[in-house]
């Protein structure tokens, strides 16, 4: 882990980026039943039955020190 930090440490350097990689694995899932509409002075409301339809994994890359934000392309 002491390693993973010291590469945090280094100044920033455009020949060599720091890539930060992150997995989140997901379940998806779909209703069974339709919400109940809102009414007046009413919320709508939802069941919480679900349909499994399977797992996923989200993969992240970042570029924490390359000084872009918002999706800019400099």
């Amino acid at each position: 882990m002491e390693n993973v930090l010291d590469v945090y440490k280094r100044p920033c350097d455009p020949d060599y980026p720091v890539v930060c990689m992150d997995e989140s694995p997901r379940q998806l899932i779909g209703k069974l039943k339709k919400p109940i509409p809102a009414g007046a002075g009413r919320l709508e409301k939802f069941d919480y039955e679900y349909e499994r339809k399977g797992v996923c994994n989200v993969f992240m890359a970042s570029e924490p020190f390359g000084g872009q934000t918002d999706g800019e392309n400099n």
